[in-house]
């Protein structure tokens, strides 16, 4: 019984941190001067972000006119049927908006945050780049900022205060947290063992 109630404390105490981490994360609107803007994919349809990507994608223009990076990088991949890939939806999306077609690069690979961000760091390989402002909503910010880290980057992240996917609903957070626990058990030794 008492090793019963250690375990549940230590699982308890993880989820609270996990939490704090999260809300603390969301909190940060990093402006630090890095070498490109990452907008992490979410969905789109037949070619038009969703209100969440557009929400990410008018911050990162937004983040580049005030000089934070020259380039921002589109991700995301397709799904069955779709008829492109979130990252060409967001590019189009930011070229519609006056963002030059030079200072947008889209790489349409990625199914979830980790597998985006290893394309990123792929390219940023190629590129030079060692630091990245990653965007996307509030609650996201803490494991992408993980996840950048692991992957032998600066990380700075910064998403959108108000609009669709900014609030920090209690679901989000526990999903995000639960999300940030799994990454540091296991993705991120993944990570490491692949790199090593």
């Amino acid at each position: 019984m008492r090793l019963f109630l250690i375990v549940g404390a230590v699982v308890a105490l993880v989820a609270l941190l996990a939490a704090g981490t999260v809300v603390s994360q969301a909190r940060q609107y990093d402006d630090t001067r890095t070498d490109a803007i990452v907008v992490l994919g979410a969905s789109q349809y037949w070619g038009e972000p969703s209100p969440v990507l557009a929400n990410r994608l008018d911050y990162a223009a937004e983040l580049r006119r005030q000089g934070v990076a020259p380039v921002i990088i589109t991700v995301g991949g397709a799904i069955p049927g779709d008829v492109t890939t979130e990252a060409e939806a967001g590019k189009d999306y930011l070229e519609r908006a006056g963002v030059p077609a030079d200072a947008v690069i889209a790489i349409p690979k990625g199914r979830d945050t980790l597998t985006s961000m290893e394309a990123v760091a792929a390219r940023a390989d190629r590129q030079g780049w060692d630091q990245v402002t990653v965007v996307s909503d509030r609650a996201h910010l803490a494991r992408s900022a993980a996840i950048v880290q692991a992957l032998g980057f600066e990380a700075h992240v910064s998403g959108p205060a108000s609009g669709d996917g900014a609030l920090l609903t209690p679901e989000y957070v526990a999903r995000e947290s639960a999300g940030l626990i799994r990454f540091h058990l296991w993705d991120r030794w993944r990570i490491a063992a692949d790199t090593a």
